[in-house]
């Protein structure tokens, strides 16, 4: 099902956000995000004047993890923002390193490199980021019924799909049992 037909519009924005999960050669992780913004519409300020269409922001992360999910290495780079000093935020993310992506850890990478450390968009793709790593790297995690149970209570009523009585959790709990069994 898609949306209904809209009204008659015009595009004045557009955000892509792309994000690839890779595994090493050498059992690590790396998941990768860049972030691209248009206008539809010529873009000025005193240190950037932008055709229409052209690319305003375009802002790359990679995180390096191992199956713990703790971040081993960061990497930022910014190929075009608006203002000349946006770049220099880039190394602030390094400091990630050796945070764990689990519960809380958003709230602590915030703390780290939130507000003028960092780059208000870099930090909007962090949540992202930590999906695409869970996404790439659990499904080749060693599975254990404990683990498994653990992984389940933490999705439990966190969106629709996931709700405590529905066919998602059945499922998994159905197959827990036959692991332990």
């Amino acid at each position: 099902m898609s949306l209904s037909e809209p009204v008659a519009r015009e595009q004045v924005n557009s955000r892509d956000l792309q994000l690839r999960g890779y595994r090493r050669e050498d059992g690590l992780w790396d998941i990768e995000g860049c972030l691209t913004d248009r206008r539809s519409y010529e873009f000025k300020n005193p240190w950037l004047r932008l055709e229409p269409g052209a690319v305003l922001h375009r802002m790359w992360l990679r995180f390096t993890v191992d199956d713990r999910f703790v971040i081993h290495k960061v990497e930022a780079a910014m190929d075009a923002t608006p203002f000349p000093s946006c770049s220099a935020a880039a190394g602030s993310y390094r400091r990630l390193e050796g945070l764990r992506i689990a519960p809380g850890w958003l709230r602590e990478a915030r703390e780290r490199v939130g507000r003028v450390a960092g780059c208000t968009h870099l930090m909007e793709m962090l949540p992202s980021m930590a999906t695409m790593t869970f996404q790439t790297v659990g499904p080749f995690r060693k599975r254990t019924p404990e683990g498994e149970a653990k992984q389940l209570e933490g999705m439990i009523d966190t969106c629709h799909g996931w709700r405590a009585d529905g066919e998602a959790v059945r499922d998994r709990r159905a197959k827990l049992a036959d692991m332990e069994a």
